[in-house]
């Protein structure tokens, strides 16, 4: 019985501590509060200005980047395909040596004719049914 009623003062002087330390911090913050003056908030505006203005510099520079990098793309794209009609031995082949093979290859066919070849060898054997 002793030891409930000694637990019970001391939860007691726990909770009278708790809510003291409450209402000293609550008057101390809402004291602070009442102490920044127009000059500190006129401070905080102008920070939160430059941080809007540093905001919008790192968005022009990335996208500036992005861009760069996309136009970088494209230019490099649509020179690879007028490189195709300058003295590029490759594509002079294909203009020029194509309709050349073409045009033999179809000569060489007249040519060659279908042969058939018998196997002396196998004269003797019979196939089977």
């Amino acid at each position: 019985m002793e030891q409930g009623g000694s637990m019970a003062t001391l939860a007691n002087l726990t909770q009278t501590l708790e809510d003291a330390f409450k209402k000293i911090f609550i008057t101390y913050m809402d004291s602070w509060r009442r102490n920044t003056t127009a000059e500190e908030q006129a401070l905080q505006a102008r920070v939160d200005a430059e941080n809007f203005y540093y905001v919008i510099l790192y968005l022009m520079v990335m996208i500036g980047m992005f861009s760069f990098i996309v136009v970088a793309i494209l230019v490099s794209t649509v020179k690879s395909k007028r490189r195709e009609h300058s003295q590029d031995p490759y594509h002079q082949y294909i203009v020029e040596d194509w309709q050349e093979k073409y045009k033999s290859q179809i000569l060489h066919l007249e040519d060659s004719k279908a042969t058939i070849h018998e196997n002396m060898g196998a004269t003797g054997f019979t196939v089977s049914p």
